[in-house]
Parts: C-alpha cells; sequence; structure tokens
C-alpha cells in the first residue's frame, strides 16, 4: 500500500510538473507579443472610430465604445490568434514530430498514457494563461487608444477612462474570461489531435500543422459569433445611459 502511494504521489508531481512547464511555454513566451499587438492594434482602431464618434458630438462615448469593443471581442480574438499562430502550431509540430518518429509508441511501452502525459498538460496550460493573457491585452488596448485619444484628438484621458467604466460591467469581463477559457480548451485540443494523428515523416509534420493551424482560426471565429450572440445580442445598449 505504501508503494503504491508514493507511486501515484511521483505521478501527481511529474504531472504538475509538466503542466507549469507547458504553462510558462503558453504564458511569458506569448505575453510580448501578445502586448505588442494589443497596443497597436488599439492605435489602429481608434484612429477609425474615433474620428467618426467626434463629428458626431459623442466625445463622452469614445472610451465606452473602444473599451465595449475591445473586451467583447477584439482582445479575446486576438489572443487567441495570437496564440494559435505560437503555441497551437508549436503544440502540433511537437507532437507530430514525436508521431512520426514513434516516440509516442515508446511511451506507451513505458506504461505511461500520452493523452495524459502529453495532452491534458497543454490543455489545461492553455485554459489557464489564455484568460490573464486576454486581462493584460485589454488593458494594453485601452491604453494605447487613451494615448492616441490625447495626443490627436485632445480627449482628456479621465473623460475617457471615465467613459469606459461607465459603459463596463463585471458580466462583461467574465463573459470576456469565459471566451478566452473556451478558445484555449479548442485550441489546445484541435492542435493535440493534428499532432498525435499526423502520419507521413517530415511531410506530414508540415501538412499537419498547417492544417491545425486553419481549423483553430476557422474553429475561433465560428465560437465567437455562436457565443456573441448569446452572449450579448440580447442585451440592452450598455451607452445608452451615458
Amino acid at each position: 500500500m505504501c508503494e503504491c502511494f508514493i507511486r501515484n504521489y511521483k505521478m501527481s508531481r511529474q504531472e504538475l510538473s509538466n503542466i507549469l512547464e507547458q504553462m510558462m511555454i503558453v504564458g511569458p513566451g506569448s505575453l510580448n507579443i501578445s502586448l505588442m499587438t494589443a497596443f497597436f492594434v488599439g492605435l489602429v482602431f481608434s484612429l477609425q472610430v474615433v474620428k467618426e464618434l467626434l463629428y458626431l458630438g459623442a466625445t463622452g462615448l469614445v472610451g465606452a465604445v473602444l473599451a465595449l469593443a475591445f473586451v467583447r471581442e477584439l482582445s479575446p480574438v486576438l489572443t487567441s490568434v495570437i496564440v494559435i499562430g505560437r503555441i497551437g502550431s508549436s503544440f502540433t509540430a511537437e507532437l507530430a514530430t514525436m508521431k512520426v518518429t514513434e516516440q509516442l509508441d515508446a511511451l506507451y511501452l513505458l506504461d505511461t498514457n500520452p493523452l495524459f502525459y502529453l495532452v491534458v498538460p497543454r490543455v489545461v496550460a492553455s485554459i489557464c494563461i489564455l484568460p490573464i493573457l486576454n486581462i493584460f491585452s485589454f488593458a494594453t488596448s485601452l491604453a494605447s487608444s487613451s494615448f492616441i485619444c490625447f495626443i490627436l484628438y485632445n480627449i482628456d484621458p479621465i473623460i475617457f477612462f471615465t467613459s469606459c467604466f461607465s459603459a463596463l460591467s463585471f458580466s462583461d469581463i467574465i463573459k470576456s474570461l469565459l471566451k478566452t477559457i473556451i478558445f484555449g480548451f479548442f485550441i489546445s485540443i484541435i492542435s493535440c489531435s493534428w499532432g498525435i494523428l499526423a502520419t507521413g515523416g517530415a511531410k506530414g509534420v508540415g501538412k499537419s500543422t498547417t492544417a491545425s493551424v486553419v481549423t483553430c482560426l476557422l474553429s475561433v471565429f465560428i465560437l465567437d459569433f455562436i457565443f456573441s450572440y448569446f452572449m450579448f445580442s440580447r442585451l440592452d445598449s450598455s451607452i445608452k445611459a451615458l
């Protein structure tokens, strides 16, 4: 009984170590590019939207419109796209290489289930880290939007952020995080599945990686529409009271 307990304890420590390792790959490795992308997307989106709102005399709505667009759609989707390009493709390529070089078969010989050893840590890491990246992305987009609104359109940051927080609700944040949790689950599952099912040597690795990225992108866009419809389409206008 003691030997069985020690063996299970070691296995749980190994699984935890694998999860933490994958978190370090998904999180810090993707943070810089996520922040850079969010910064410039915030600038570009503000350039296109703010001048139209100012033309309508709706200065007080600038922050609200941008904040809602970022938290509900742009930040979750852009963060997911970045993770697909950097992490999803890596998951597929790594597992596909292991498959075509018969390393997965070696795991079976060592009495190790590849599903729990390779796939589960990646799924858990993606589910945990993607919402954190989303929050940082959202904050960076708001900061860059506030910056360009002040520099180009002379909108006081106090007015901007007052408008932001007047329109945002706690449920918007929760729904945004829920989106990224689900996106992270599907991205990791799809990426790992294409990797494990790869065949055909080095050429097969390339084909599986390409198919994985395309499938993940389509899945994220389709899921985003479905969730946005059910989460936000029946809500009253968030800027009506502003």
